[in-house]
């Protein structure tokens, strides 16, 4: 019968061989061959813990254990060892915490504005430098300065709940960003030279020519002996700069409440270059932006002589602007976040 110190001796002994020869290893099929050896069915540890049986009864119990431990030990070390391995073989061979400062960085995601803001800040650019200001306004806004101080009647259709969000009281969400114009007048006197970016809100139903929320860019200009041709002259190096100096530009009498008179300015198509196709409905025109004199009763309202002063304000909806810019048949494609296309401005 072996004793049992002669048992427990070969047991630690071959629990030093087996972990150095695992340390020492460093490839896949050596530490296979090493699991073999040692825990394999035939395995020196597996052949010790069978000779168990043999040893006395008293000391089975706390020898037993002893194997267990060291048995449980060398496996984990051994699993640990080939994972470490695989991964080494992964990266070509180096160790996990190795970094190869010789290799190009991995390029990030590049950051960029919206189209819509790239427009806007374009439009806004240009007339900054022609001598415009910017201004802003609240988006909720009250029904005086949306309409009444911009000669809307109280039968317009722009107040009908149809066309405009209305919130408690005299609030409502702004139909466009001409409150900003009554605002200013409020607290300065002419000359005034504005631009009024921002965003609008009108009740229409969306679909590929609409959408219930755009931006908007509107100007003014108030002084003593404003004329309509410094309104043109003004539009159309802004068209020339904006669409390039190609594009020719026509004015169409309109009516807008707050000026007078008023007009409607086109562009030749920028997609068929005049000759008529289906996104200018074959006229060879296309509709970008509206404007005029302002009225003599808004002087009136923001107690401005009228006999003294004189000015002109237009406006434009960006989202057309970019539409027309970028050769956009669908307003939505700007709302529905989809990366593919934000990608491509």
């Amino acid at each position: 019968m072996p004793s049992a110190n002669k048992f427990e001796q070969d047991l630690k002994q071959t629990q030093k061989e087996a972990l150095l020869t695992i340390e020492q290893t460093s490839e896949l099929e050596g530490l296979e061959q090493i699991r073999i050896k040692y825990l394999g069915r035939r395995g020196i540890i597996t052949s010790l813990l069978k000779s168990l049986k043999d040893l006395p009864e008293k000391e089975r119990p706390a020898l037993g254990k002893l194997s267990n431990q060291i048995k449980s030990q060398v496996e984990q070390v051994l699993i640990k060892r080939i994972k470490e391995q695989k991964e080494q073989e992964a990266v070509g061979g180096k160790g996990e915490g190795f970094f190869d400062y010789t290799l190009p960085g991995r390029k990030g995601w590049e950051g960029r504005a919206h189209p819509l803001t790239q427009i806007n800040e374009k439009i806004v650019k240009i007339f900054y430098g022609m001598g415009f200001e910017v201004a802003k306004g609240p988006d909720v806004e009250t029904d005086y300065y949306n309409f009444s101080a911009l000669n809307f009647p109280l039968d317009h259709p722009a107040r009908d709940m149809q066309d405009t969000f209305y919130l408690k009281g005299d609030l409502l969400l702004r139909t466009h960003t001409s409150p900003v114009q009554v605002r200013v007048f409020e607290k300065r006197k002419p000359p005034i030279r504005i631009i009024t970016p921002g965003r609008c809100y009108r009740n229409e139903a969306i679909n590929a020519r609409s959408f219930c929320t755009f931006l908007q860019v509107e100007g003014f200009y108030v002084d003593t002996d404003v004329t309509f041709a410094d309104l043109k002259g003004v539009l159309s190096a802004f068209v020339w700069e904006l669409f390039g100096k190609d594009v020719a530009l026509r004015f169409r009498a309109s009516f807008f409440p707050f000026t007078e008179p008023s007009a409607e300015v086109d562009i030749s198509c920028v997609i068929c270059g005049g000759k008529g196709c289906s996104v200018c409905k074959h006229r060879g025109w296309l509709e970008i932006l509206g404007a005029g004199m302002i009225d003599p009763e808004v002087f009136k309202t923001v107690g401005y002589d009228p006999e003294k002063y004189s000015g002109y304000a237009f406006g434009m909806g960006v989202d057309r602007i970019a539409m027309l810019k970028y050769q956009i048949d669908d307003i939505r494609l700007f709302y529905e976040d989809d990366l593919k296309f934000l990608r491509q401005f």
